[in-house]
């Protein structure tokens, strides 16, 4: 049996030493849930009155201390609509919309740190940008103080869109001038057409103002 163990052992080591050990990083991340103070109550029992004359252990099951992640992550929500609401009863304004999706792109954004290969969140974080984007883009183009505040308030920076810009080939030229070329002609083929009605129209405008002439007189 020694003799085996030493034959063997001869095999087995380099074997062994082939593997490395695993080595676990642990990274400290931050969170955008880092604000909330673990003595906060939770959503649903913040406005429960009696809530100050139960004992300190039922405080703290029902406090942000004991609360998962989905329930921080409502009261965080909260707090970022109603930083942007235009009302009290405001729910559903794009200021809103805007709110409720950068929580969710900062939780997508922490957990593709931790887990750098989950393809399927980081489609769901793209698609919440793009549509933050889009809100974004509408309220810069029609109230541009929201766009403002909701920027300012929600700690967005926002870039603006690249300008189109089309590299120049010769196909493309070509194809330009062809087209422009056959809308001409079918603007010449078109023009007595067009010639005809405008003369109908005029006609039917001189009439309408002939018989309110007579119609006065």
């Amino acid at each position: 049996v020694f003799f085996f163990h030493q034959v063997c052992s001869a095999f087995i080591q380099p074997a062994r030493c082939y593997t490395r050990p695993p080595y676990l990083s642990f990274v400290d991340i931050p969170s955008h849930l880092d604000d909330l103070p673990p003595t906060m109550m939770k959503k649903e029992y913040a406005n429960v009155p009696i809530i100050n004359s139960v004992d300190d252990v039922v405080k703290r099951l029902l406090s942000l201390e004991m609360a998962s992640q989905k329930e921080k992550m409502k009261i965080k929500t909260q707090q970022l609509v109603e930083k942007v609401r235009r009302s009290p009863d405001d729910n559903g304004s794009f200021e809103v919309q805007t709110a409720i999706l950068t929580a969710k792109i900062r939780t997508y954004e922490e957990h593709l740190q931790r887990h750098p290969k989950d393809k399927s969140n980081r489609r769901l974080m793209l698609m919440a940008m793009d549509r933050r984007k889009k809100l974004l883009a509408y309220l810069r183009r029609v109230r541009y103080d929201a766009f403002e505040n909701t920027c300012k308030q929600l700690n967005i920076q926002y870039a603006l869109p690249p300008a189109y810009s089309r590299r120049v080939t010769k196909r493309w030229v070509v194809k330009k001038a062809f087209c422009i070329k056959v809308f001409q002609e079918v603007r010449k083929l078109k023009a007595p057409e067009r010639l005809k009605k405008r003369r109908e129209w005029q006609a039917k405008a001189r009439a309408a103002k002939e018989k309110q002439a007579q119609s006065k007189g």
